[in-house]
């Protein structure tokens, strides 16, 4: 019976379990090796072989292994160690590279849902780890993409773990493989075992919308085997919702033929018709809702202008002017100024987008870069003046 502090391979000092699903248990361990003191965490999966593992449970286990070792991409976990202890129970041994962090599950657990900003970082982060995986050679398919095997490291960048129901295609086309995958995110055809690099795209669609949703794609309702999630999204988030209706496509085919035509398709921002292999791009049309005044709660600003605002910060008293925010002649009041520039900065950006109409997103953007700009090089300096002066004057006033 493994447990806390005991050491393996006269290594591996187990610390605390991670996981336990009956056949394969998951620690994280210290690695007593390790050269430096960053790298001492490790995850170490054990498999005991007998009982109710069966011999395709050791064959995804070894193939995890071989699998993880030709891998080498900076958000994939590294290849580390594999080994055997015969001590009673024959127990294999995978450590692989520890990623500090959160999964996205546990994300969810707090959360609820995920922003439509947030699932596009997500997104594009977890289609260039697909990009690495299906241009292997052989191909590797990942096959339980979900929630719990994406981890928001505290580097700030969406980290693909658990490899264990990986596939590599160096087998003939045709020929049926293990079946695994988790319901609710792997898609028709990976039941039957037979899974394509669009299936790791349909638990990638399957998975942002759960993050969009907070709810599970498999408690969704469903029609034609589609997963119907429009409604429960905002509706300014068409050309996401559009793009993720053909990701999780029933039928591979009409999916994406890639994870690199799927990234590019995402980035353009451009409407995606569905169910249809010959599909064409249309542009997302945008709802212009700049000017609908700063009280109105009804009009919610676009996210992606949201954020802090460097010019409304730094020139409070001259920002106000071209952005129609009135509110910042507070800023000029003695004792309440610094205050209210701290509220300039953290609302300016919305309150601007209120206050006065814009052309698009891309001219409301350009205008407030262009006061930053303006912050830094004269609100900044002038700031500080004003302080030093402050601090003089009240020097003097002591003495």
């Amino acid at each position: 019976m493994l447990q806390a502090e005991q050491i393996l391979e006269n290594r591996y000092q187990l610390q605390s379990q991670l996981g336990n699903n009956g056949i394969r248990q998951t620690w994280l361990a210290k690695d007593l090796q390790a050269a430096d003191t960053e790298n001492q965490q490790v995850v170490v999966k054990l498999l005991a072989f007998g009982g109710t593992v069966q011999w395709e449970d050791l064959k995804l286990f070894e193939r995890e292994a071989q699998i993880l070792k030709q891998l080498n991409y900076p958000r994939i976990p590294k290849y580390i160690d594999y080994f055997s202890i015969d001590d009673r129970t024959l127990w294999f041994g995978l450590v692989e590279q520890y990623i500090p962090g959160e999964s996205l599950k546990e994300s969810l657990i707090q959360r609820t849902r995920f922003t439509e900003k947030q699932v596009r970082k997500i997104a594009v982060e977890v289609l260039n780890i697909l990009i690495y995986l299906h241009d292997s050679n052989p191909t590797v398919l990942h096959r339980d993409i979900k929630p719990s095997n994406l981890i928001w490291g505290e580097d700030n960048q969406i980290h693909l773990v658990d490899f264990g129901a990986v596939q590599d295609k160096a087998a003939k086309e045709g020929v049926t493989f293990t079946v695994v995958g988790t319901y609710g995110y792997a898609p028709m055809e990976q039941f039957g075992g037979k899974a394509v690099p669009a299936s790791d795209l349909y638990a990638l669609g399957a998975t942002l919308i759960h993050l969009l949703t907070g709810t599970p794609p498999g408690d969704l309702p469903q029609q034609d085997l589609r997963i119907q999630f429009a409604e429960q999204v905002n509706p300014r988030s068409s050309s996401l919702v559009s793009w993720l209706q053909k990701m999780i496509e029933p039928a591979p085919e009409n999916r994406f033929t890639s994870a690199n035509e799927a990234l590019t398709a995402l980035k353009s921002g451009l409407l995606v018709k569905s169910a249809n292999p010959d599909y064409r791009l249309q542009p997302t049309k945008f709802i212009n809702n700049s000017g609908c005044g700063i009280a109105n709660e009804s009009e919610k600003v676009p996210e992606e202008i949201l954020g802090w605002n460097w010019g409304a910060f730094l020139m409070p008293w001259l920002w106000l002017f071209t952005n129609h925010v009135w509110l910042g002649l507070l800023c000029l009041i003695p004792h309440v100024g610094w205050v209210m520039a701290i509220f300039m900065g953290a609302k300016g950006n919305e309150w601007a987008w209120k206050s006065r109409y814009w052309r698009n997103i891309q001219h409301f953007k350009a205008h407030q870069r262009g006061w930053a700009i303006a912050g830094i090089l004269v609100g900044l300096p002038v700031s500080l003046m004003l302080w030093c002066g402050a601090i003089v004057a009240m020097f003097g006033m002591i003495l």
